[in-house]
């Protein structure tokens, strides 16, 4: 063999080798762990909508969970990952290789977000508990739901708007924006009120918003889940007749405090809409977010003949039911003498 061939010989060798070489290497670079987390086997990191790759990079070194930043620099190169980020929560676990890190992100493939919220009166309350858990701030919530115009494209107004939203327990991405959690919550609404209750609700000579009105009022009048029907059938006996429903309720909705145990003369003779002893019928909106099991207690509610209720003069939380004026200002009595046992003045 001349040395001319021989040299060929060998600089063909030489970069086979460091091909086979830099192709070894880059396997074991590629597949050998790169997040490392201290003392946990998960960890979860928010990437923000419009981030970029930088701000993805920082992320992830900043909590000190890339072994090899340049490495993860090198790898997200090649898997272009730089162009494609993706907004929202991913977990991450001990150990993932350089592969399997850029395949979580690149994918956008997120891990839920449970948004749970019940138990609300005011709107202010629900943005700051869904905004705990979302991208989106408070403010771009109470934005929306403030915008006349924005809710009565959806169908409501100021007053009404809290009926949207039906307190339960739900799935969200984290990335999702204040709009797109408004329509989610249209659609739970419009899922909730099928054929069959918009049916009942017609039955009883409602509208589906009035039913959340009346259902408002008697989950503040009770959270007892048995006694529901029966205070709906109270309300709903007033309004056949023609009486005002009297509700202490909306003169506490009406004064500020859904504190006070006694509601005192002067809470009800507030000059409001939502108070009804001053105003006949049902108030402009619900006093409350009612739940739908309430809801459907006042799509079926108990038919009797009783037209007052009072707190029962003991501890129990229930209620004793009349037909007539005088039995009902007995009872009123004595629970005021209950009260007035206890020392409750307000």
């Amino acid at each position: 063999m001349s040395s001319k061939k021989a040299i060929i010989f060998f600089v063909i060798a030489l970069l086979l080798f460091m091909g086979i070489f830099s192709a070894f290497y880059a396997y074991k670079q590629f597949s050998k762990p790169i997040i490392k987390i201290e003392g946990k086997k998960t960890a979860i990191i928010y990437i923000p909508t419009g981030a970029r790759y930088n701000d993805v990079l920082n992320i992830l070194d900043n909590n000190q969970y890339l072994t090899d930043k340049k490495v993860f620099d090198f790898f997200a190169e090649k898997k272009k990952y730089k162009d494609n980020i993706k907004a929202g929560k991913f977990e991450i676990k001990d150990g993932l290789t350089v592969n399997e890190l850029i395949n979580i992100l690149r994918s956008g493939n997120q891990k839920a977000v449970i948004v749970t919220f019940n138990n609300i009166r005011f709107l202010p309350k629900l943005a700051s508990i869904v905004s705990k858990k979302l991208e989106f701030d408070s403010l771009e919530l109470m934005s929306l739901l403030t915008n006349k115009e924005y809710i009565a494209s959806l169908g409501y107004n100021e007053n009404t708007i809290i009926s949207l939203f039906l307190p339960n327990t739900y799935e969200f991405w984290w990335n999702t924006s204040a709009d797109e959690f408004i329509k989610r919550m249209q659609k739970e609404h419009d899922k909730f009120w099928n054929k069959d209750r918009i049916q009942k609700a017609k039955n009883i000579n409602l509208k589906p918003i009035e039913v959340s009105i009346l259902a408002s009022i008697v989950q503040e009048e009770t959270n007892k889940t048995s006694e529901m029907s029966r205070i709906a059938g109270v309300y709903m006996n007033r309004l056949r007749v023609g009486m005002m429903l009297q509700a202490d309720p909306t003169a506490r909705f009406a004064y500020g405090d859904f504190s006070v145990k006694r509601v005192r003369y002067d809470y009800l003779k507030i000059d409001s809409p939502y108070n009804t002893y001053m105003y006949k019928g049902l108030p402009p909106g619900p006093i409350c977010m009612p739940n739908p099991i309430t809801i459907d207690k006042v799509l079926d509610y108990e038919k009797h003949k009783y037209y007052y209720f009072c707190a029962k003069a003991d501890n129990s939380g229930t209620h004793v039911f009349e037909h007539n004026l005088r039995a009902h200002n007995r009872n009123a009595r004595a629970y005021h003498r209950y009260l007035n046992k206890l020392k409750i003045r307000r």
